[in-house]
């Protein structure tokens, strides 16, 4: 057997786990950038506690609170300099999936003198301690090392990551999600999923992976039903953030696969959300896995609660609805960009090569 499993990241997973843990903030450092959105962190109530914990324990801080929905190269390299100038030790992430990823980023480019571009290379070895507050249950970034950033000098997005970038503390708190709408909810939890499906049939799999994964694909069958009502349980809510989570423990340890490559250009050009994107790929993904890895399809399947691939397929459709139609133009194009998902693509246990990739999108957009 060859394994092997590095997650050097302090996962908690507790109500109250910021104020129960301000210590660990004190370890991280003195002074903290504090990296979020305009809303999600304080809507959330996850700002407060930490800017509580910071106040406790006589940190101080400075907060940049500009990262969009899909954070962009300039913009952490904005925040990297003033990390730079300010002289902080440590940086918080706070949010979803983007402001997590923009903290990874920022934390390298205030460690290092690189250009931004240069963080693809994966070639730095520092950067400032990164801790994670997830207030969405759907990325699992507070789990990986990866941060995916959008380039719009190629028209996509793009991920870097090594194990300098691994968050070392994370702090989840279902209490966070709360104030999530419903088609957040979903999109976010499909997201979840999709890491640990695509980490369970990826190439760099392995047994004790596997078993990681089908703990939450068997998690996300069960929370189906309740994806579809309007308000969840706090309960519910941290079943889900435990997916989100997983997912991410899973991925770090095998990467992502086609979805995840092909699924930016919906959100780069139809500005569907990440884990919408990747869904609309899962009945084809799953039909074309089953003529190579039958077993690992079928028993993903049964572990979701359902008798075949259309079944679950059309469970998941009612969730996130019709994909956008496109013209096979668009298909063309989006084929093309997808290939520069090299990492994702090789992962692929079906060989992804120009032809299969747009044989993929004429079957996902019902142009063949």
């Amino acid at each position: 057997m060859n394994l092997s499993f590095y997650l050097p990241t302090k996962l908690i997973l507790e109500e109250n786990c910021v104020i129960k843990n301000a210590s660990k903030f004190a370890e991280a450092g003195k002074k903290a950038m504090i990296v979020t959105g305009r809303h999600s962190a304080k809507a959330s109530g996850a700002l407060d506690d930490v800017l509580a914990v910071l106040e406790q324990e006589k940190i101080e801080w400075v907060i940049f609170d500009r990262i969009e929905n899909n954070p962009s190269m300039e913009t952490v390299e904005e925040a990297g300099e003033i990390a730079k100038a300010e002289g902080v030790d440590f940086v918080i992430g706070i949010g979803g999936g983007s402001p997590i990823d923009a903290a990874k980023a920022i934390a390298v480019l205030a460690a290092n003198d690189m250009k931004t571009t240069d963080l693809f290379l994966n070639q730095f070895s520092k950067a400032l301690k990164i801790l994670a507050v997830p207030t969405t249950a759907g990325t699992g970034s507070e789990a990986t090392p990866y941060s995916v950033l959008l380039r719009k000098d190629l028209q996509t997005k793009m991920g870097f990551g090594n194990p300098y970038t691994f968050p070392v503390y994370a702090f989840l708190d279902a209490r966070y999600t709360l104030s999530l709408s419903k088609s957040f909810t979903i999109s976010t939890a499909v997201d979840a999923f999709t890491h640990c499906l695509e980490g369970y049939m990826a190439n760099r799999s392995t047994v004790l992976s596997d078993a990681i994964a089908l703990s939450a694909i068997t998690a996300f069958g069960k929370a189906i039903p309740s994806l579809g009502n309007e308000e969840l349980t706090l309960e519910e809510r941290e079943q889900l953030l435990y997916i989100s989570m997983v997912g991410g423990v899973t991925i770090a340890q095998t990467g992502v696969t086609a979805p995840h490559g092909l699924g930016y250009c919906y959100t780069y050009f139809k500005d569907v959300p990440h884990g919408v994107a990747n869904g609309y790929f899962m009945r084809e993904y799953l039909k074309l896995h089953s003529e190579i890895r039958k077993e690992k399809v079928e028993t993903a399947i049964s572990a979701l609660g359902f008798d075949n691939v259309d079944a679950f397929a059309d469970a998941l459709d009612a969730l996130i609805g019709p994909a956008p139609e496109l013209t096979a133009e668009e298909v063309e194009e989006y084929a093309k960009l997808s290939m520069m998902q090299k990492g994702s693509l090789a992962n692929t246990p079906y060989p992804m090569t120009e032809e299969s990739v747009l044989m993929l999108w004429k079957k996902m957009a019902k142009l063949s």
